[in-house]
Formats: C-alpha cells, structure tokens, sequence
C-alpha cells in the first residue's frame, strides 16, 4: 500500500513541477492580467484534481495544502503580477516558491548578518529540538491512549498537529534557504505568546497562509469595504470575508483526506473565529486604547479559547472521519518499513566484515 502511495506521490508531483515550469513560461510570453489568467486557468485546474489521486493522510493531505490551496492562490495572485512568484527569479526558484509554503523575506537584517543570523540559528535550534522531544512524547502517550480522557486526546491532537506542521514546514524550509541562499520568513512566531486573537491569527499562526490570504480576499474586500462604509470600519467585513474563504479551503483539505462530505464544524471553527477577531476588532477601534488588559491576562485567556474551539470544532473531524486511525497505521507501516531497512543494512554490513 505505501510503494503505491509513494508512486502515485511521484507521478503527482512530477504534474506538479511540469506544470509550473510551463506556468514560467507562460509569465515571460503572456503579458500580465486576465489573458495571463485564462492561461493559467487549466493549471488551477489541474492542480485541484492531483491530490484526488493520494489517500495517505501525510503525502495526500500536505500536497492538498501546498497546491490546492496556496499554489493556486499564488498562481491566481501571479496571473496580475502580485505576490511572491515572478519571471525575474529563476525557474527552480519559481517552483519552490510556488509549491511549498514559503516567501523570501524582503528586508532581511543588514547590520551584523553573520553574529545575529548565527545566533538565531542556533536559538532555533534549541527550539526545535524542545518541540521535537515534545513531539516524541505525544507520539509515545498514544501507547496509552485507551486510558486517556476523549477530549485530553483531542488536545493532544491539537498540539501534535501544531509541532508536525511547524518543524516539517522548518525543515522544508531550511533547505530551500541552503540550496538558494535566500533569506526566507519564518512560518510560525511562538503562537503560545498570543496577545489576543488578532496577534494569534495575523502575526503568529501559520503565517504563510495569512501572507497569501492577505492579498488575494483580505485586501480586495477592504479597498471595497472602504468605500461602502469607510476606512475605520472596512477591516471588519474584509477579515469576516479572509475567514469565510479559509474555512472553505480548510474544508476542502479535509475533503481530500478522507473524500467525505464537509459536516460543517471545520467551517464553523474560522467562521466563529473570524466573527470573534471581528468583535475585537470593533470593541479596540470602539475604546481607542482606552483600556488594555496585560498580557498575564489575555494571553491565558486567548490560548485557552483558540485549544477550547478546536478540541470542539475541529479536533472531531479528524476522529470522526478515522483520520488518526489511517495516521496510525500510516506511522506502523513507516516504523516497520525503516526498521527492516535497517536490518537489511546491518546485516550487510555484518556480513562483510
């Protein structure tokens, strides 16, 4: 079952990267604006139907998020020469930046780049390496896990998928920054640090996604709502709208997981946020600073809200649909698979000493 997941993994990928070379192309021939788009049309296509052909939960559901979604709102962004992908950079650099969850920082640190680039490398490190270990240990507490109340598993859930995403993002990362020798921005900054909703959604959590949402919904609705209702209160509707958009990308992910139809919670996750980012919103616009709760408060308060709606909203589909039993079997089958790797290698080795 994996050598076949891992054939048809290839197969799409090699779609993918034929497909942004022609998209390359097709930027230097066809100038920018709608008749760029329409050429581009067929690739956005094509590229919500290649994670159809995964079923793992890992290959199926990063390639549904690194091309479903951010792919195609990079290639929707790049049809008017907006955001991160361009024709003056190189082709491999192109296909990286258009296929992974990544953007080249623009005004990198010029002032001692040496000391504080490898200060902050090796800071990094000791944080990954924590994360990591933290990690492992969530891994190991499933041994136990029919000893364990339903909703702390659902929390321990919600963390694996937190350190999972940010050290493979890192990792992933990590080597495009060695092999182009760019200077790229990170894809989370300390989430447990939130100071409130809108710090947590906008300067913390997965900030790749809120790089691209910004331009694509986020800014469009604003420049729209400005002139409907004016500029104090424009961002209301314009972050309401980024939200609506995420959780129908979100639902879609979920769709190429397990190809089930949406039962609604993923959505009503980020509508609900977007509609409680939106009231603090308003209610900081409305007070003008006048009163500023610390952060030994609102931090507290707001990580307990963000854990509290996903162990309730969605944390269960992932339970519902089996998501974390396919996971689990997904990781037997890898362990397995390594360990008789090793074996094999050992043995060899042994057998020509």
């Amino acid at each position: 079952m994996l050598g076949e997941e891992m054939n048809s993994f290839i197969k799409v990928w090699l779609a993918v990267f034929t497909s942004l070379c022609y998209c390359h192309a097709m930027g230097k021939m066809v100038p920018k604006g709608p008749k760029r788009l329409i050429f581009l049309l067929p690739i956005v296509c094509l590229f919500l139907y290649l994670p159809l052909n995964l079923y793992s939960p890992h290959l199926g559901g990063l390639t549904a998020f690194f091309i479903a979604w951010l792919g195609n709102f990079k290639l929707l962004l790049f049809a008017f020469d907006k955001g991160p992908l361009n024709t003056r950079i190189s082709l491999p650099l192109f296909m990286a930046l258009a296929c992974l969850p990544i953007k080249i920082q623009q005004d990198p640190i010029k002032e001692n780049p040496s000391s504080k680039s490898q200060g902050k490398s090796k800071e990094g490190t000791v944080k990954y390496v924590i994360k990591g270990l933290l990690l492992a240990i969530i891994l190991w507490s499933y041994n136990f896990i029919e000893y364990i109340h339903p909703n702390i598993i659902k929390l321990l859930y919600a963390l694996h998928i937190y350190f999972f995403l940010e050290i493979f993002l890192a990792i992933g990362a990590a080597m495009v920054r060695s092999f182009y020798g760019v200077e790229l921005e990170p894809q989370f900054n300390e989430p447990f640090l939130l100071t409130s909703l809108q710090d947590f959604w906008g300067r913390r959590w997965n900030l790749m996604v809120a790089s691209i949402m910004r331009p694509t919904v986020y800014e469009p609705t604003l420049r729209f709502s400005a002139a409907v209702i004016g500029r104090k209160w424009a961002p209301v509707p314009s972050v309401l709208s980024t939200f609506v958009v995420s959780s129908a990308m979100h639902e879609l992910v979920f769709y190429y997981l397990r190809r089930v139809s949406p039962t609604g919670e993923v959505s009503w996750f980020f509508i609900f946020h977007g509609i409680c980012l939106t009231l603090e919103i308003g209610l900081k616009k409305a007070l003008s600073g006048k009163c500023r709760l610390r952060w030994i408060v609102t931090g507290p308060l707001t990580v307990g809200f963000v854990l509290g709606t996903g162990v309730w909203l969605f944390i269960p589909q992932f339970t519902r649909s089996k998501l974390d039993v396919i996971a689990f079997e997904e990781h037997a089958e890898i362990g397995a698979l390594l360990k008789s790797s090793c074996e094999k290698v050992l043995n060899h080795i042994f057998y020509h000493l």
